[in-house]
């Protein structure tokens, strides 16, 4: 019986050089070195986060032993940290704190359309546009070298005292107003800053693709300038969240004012704490979101990406 030798012809897909068999969809296996590697980079965040641990618990421990052990603990505990006024002052410090949600919400928008419009008169090219030009940087001159607290107090009682026709006297309307003049010019120049970041060869490939100055800035500059000042903006936005208990100077009853009404009966200074710490309850989770933005832009720009 004569056997058939097999006819040679190329190998299978799944053989590889020298006879072994290739398994295409066996998952990735590290290399001991890499496994190594991850093994000491775990072990030096776990020590890290021990070390961590215990140096906030020994700060937090010798905080308190100093706070509390000082001569004049049990009168402050009793005039800034009483349990009874706390409850007392929460639910109308949350009721007050509404209508600093709603100044921010509409200031906020305010302050970015404004900001913008002085920004682009800021940048306009050509010689008409210099009496533009000229008010522009004179109003962001003004409004970022008076103080807040001075704008407040001339818009709030002026105002009211020129006794003008059709003028609202509004504490809330004006305090809002002069915050609105004052954060715009803050974020005008912020504004600014990002259209002048933008190369002029990207306007000059615009006029070249055949589009207009409006076109070229609406398009083309505008977008990228938005884009990269997210960060900056957002810490004004912050700022705005903050300063908006200062309406209070002029009556309006937000979470400061309503801090303050139970602060002058009981002669107490525990809502205030309350109030600042609502404050900061909501400014945290606008500062993390600024952070968390600011970082992602870091690294697009890092890897290359369009900021």
């Amino acid at each position: 019986m004569t056997l058939l030798k097999p006819e040679s012809g190329p190998p299978d897909d799944g053989d590889a050089p020298g006879g072994a068999r290739a398994d295409t969809d066996d998952p990735y296996v590290p290399s001991r070195r890499r496994l190594e590697r991850e093994r000491h980079r775990r072990t030096r965040a776990r020590a890290a986060a021990v070390v961590a641990t215990l140096s906030t618990a020994v700060t937090a421990a010798v905080l308190y032993v100093v706070v509390t052990g000082a001569p004049g603990w049990p009168r402050t505990r009793e005039t800034f940290f009483n349990g009874r006024y706390a409850r007392e002052a929460l639910p109308r410090v949350l009721d007050g704190l509404w209508l600093n949600v709603r100044l921010l919400l509409v200031c906020g928008a305010a302050v970015l359309v404004l900001g913008m419009l002085i920004a682009i008169a800021r940048t306009l090219r050509g010689p008409v546009f210099f009496p533009v030009r000229v008010l522009a940087a004179a109003y962001t001159d003004f409004f970022r070298g008076l103080p807040l607290i001075i704008t407040l107090m001339i818009v709030v009682f002026g105002v009211p005292a020129l006794r003008l026709q059709g003028v609202t006297v509004d504490p809330v309307l004006l305090g809002g107003t002069a915050l609105t003049l004052t954060y715009s010019a803050y974020v005008a120049e912020v504004f600014r800053a990002g259209i002048e970041s933008v190369h002029p060869s990207q306007r000059a490939a615009a006029r070249s693709l055949g589009l207009t100055n409006r076109q070229t800035l609406r398009h083309v500059v505008l977008p990228q300038a938005v884009r990269r000042q997210v960060p900056a903006l957002l810490n004004d936005l912050v700022s705005l969240q903050k300063d908006t208990g200062l309406v209070s100077i002029g009556g309006a009853v937000d979470a400061v004012r309503a801090a303050d009404i139970i602060v002058g009966r009981s002669l107490n200074y525990t809502p205030y704490i309350v109030a600042g710490l609502v404050f900061v309850a909501l400014t945290i989770p606008m500062t993390r979101l600024t952070d968390w933005v600011t970082a992602r832009m870091d690294r697009r720009r890092t890897q290359g990406g369009t900021a």
